[in-house]
């Protein structure tokens, strides 16, 4: 999911009145036409017909219209994977949905806030798609809504069977300060099922639980299990090796931390850590 769009909508509805252009105001005040009191209907248009009320959107009603889409989103820009899971729904509240996903996807990493309120709609269409429970999770996630995010990645793994948030399932418990919960997570199942980047993501996840624990040396032998010196260019070995320095540094291993600070800036292509403020720290 990532990117971002937004755009604010106008009321929609009838206008108000205008302020009086001349007269006694007490006048004015007094006429009992004047539609100040509840129930009492506003005068009529010329010609008869009833001004328009604006129209009141509950809570509920305003979390399934969700933020408003650009014109130019196809929901033929969601992953085909992800469009065929929507297949069982009508057409046009597929489409909606769909749109409602990508603008999830666009937004995550810049506007969390309006991703998750994307995915909120999507889910108020449709709660038993796995895929949108995740969209939400997702978006939780990236908004600091962990207990949301936890609930919904729950329900997303019951719908589909899948372990692929495990991790971020875990980092959940520990920023809800549950970091033994957090360990329970890291199952043969769920190693067997991750792939490399997110068996990579889970070990970092439960060394930092280790860490929260107080067993800095397991936290360290966890990191130390994982492919360090690896050749990939792949993101997950910047994070790998970041989270290596870190642990080292509490562990008040100073010189191996900045090493493996810069053996993180040397793979750290998409800037993923902030390895080089932290070499700049240690300085």
């Amino acid at each position: 999911m990532n990117d971002e769009r937004k755009r604010n909508p106008r009321p929609s509805g009838g206008g108000g009145r205008g302020r009086p252009s001349g007269g006694d105001r007490r006048d004015r005040r007094d006429r009992p036409d004047r539609p100040d009191r509840p129930g009492q209907r506003r005068p009529p248009r010329a010609g008869g017909a009833p001004r328009p009320e604006p129209e009141v959107r509950t809570e509920d009603q305003q979390v399934y219209d969700g933020p408003p889409i650009p014109d130019d989103i196809s929901a033929k820009d969601l992953d085909r994977q992800i469009r065929d899971q929507l297949r069982s729904l009508p057409e046009k509240l597929a489409d909606r949905i769909a749109k409602h996903l990508i603008m999830a996807g666009l937004l995550i990493d810049e506007d969390p806030e309006t991703a998750y309120r994307h995915a909120l709609a999507a889910r108020a269409r449709s709660q038993r798609s796995a895929v949108i429970r995740e969209a939400v999770g997702e978006t939780a996630y990236a908004a600091g809504k962990f207990a949301e995010a936890l609930a919904e990645l729950r329900t997303a793994r019951r719908l589909s069977g899948r372990q692929d948030h495990v991790p971020m399932m875990a980092d959940c418990e520990r920023a809800l300060g549950r970091p033994a919960k957090a360990l329970e997570y890291d199952t043969p199942k769920a190693r067997e099922e991750l792939d490399q980047a997110g068996s990579i993501e889970l070990s970092i996840v439960i060394a930092g639980a280790r860490r929260d624990l107080g067993q800095l040396p397991a936290a360290l032998n966890i990191l130390e299990s994982e492919p360090l010196h690896s050749p990939t260019r792949e993101d997950w070995l910047a994070r790998l090796r970041y989270a290596y320095a870190d642990t080292l540094e509490a562990a008040g291993r100073r010189e191996d931390a900045v090493e493996w600070f810069h053996r993180t800036l040397a793979v750290d292509a998409n800037d993923v850590t902030d390895a080089e403020a932290r070499l700049a720290e240690l300085a």
